[in-house]
């Protein structure tokens, strides 16, 4: 095996990276409760914020899963479950917005959201399958895929933080 397969190797990043995830959860949660009366009464501005803290929280989970010494088999299985379970909440906003836009009110940038999240879970899905096959890429996709999504969700907090009535 190459040195890309060994995960202790990767242990360094992936604290720096859940530290991350875990500090723009509080962030998250300061942004919302600065914002509480916009975001409960804006059933968008609501599911952003929910599926955006569902989304760090998956990112710690994947930390940890990382970090957590077992076969490299195994820690592809967990992160394939854990980036479909992740690939569900865009997926609904795209059939949200297909019912939403028949009906006229539609929010454009959702699909433009949601297709970028897709991608983040699809290069972490495939990552998995690669550390299952024992292929040297297999951590960098699932690198690629946290870091995109880290930033993804920084980025939404910050369009919460600043959106108008």
């Amino acid at each position: 095996m190459g040195d890309a397969y060994k995960l202790e190797q990767w242990g360094s990043m992936y604290h720096m990276l859940g530290g991350s995830a875990a500090g723009l959860v509080g962030l998250l949660f300061i942004v919302t409760s600065l914002h509480i009366t916009k975001i409960t009464d804006n059933p968008v501005l609501r599911r952003l914020a929910n599926q955006r803290t569902i989304y760090l929280f998956l990112l710690l989970i994947e930390a940890v899963l990382v970090l957590m010494p077992q076969p490299l088999q195994a820690l592809g299985v967990e992160l394939i479950a854990l980036n479909l379970f992740g690939l569900g909440f865009p997926l609904s906003d795209v059939y949200i917005f297909f019912k939403s836009r028949n009906s006229g009110k539609s929010d454009d940038w959702a699909i433009m959201r949601a297709v970028r999240y897709i991608m983040a879970f699809l290069v972490g899905t495939a990552g998995g399958v690669a550390l299952i096959r024992q292929s040297l890429w297999g951590m960098y996709m699932v690198t690629a895929s946290y870091v995109a999504l880290l930033i993804l969700v920084a980025l939404n907090a910050w369009a919460i933080m600043f959106t108008r009535d």
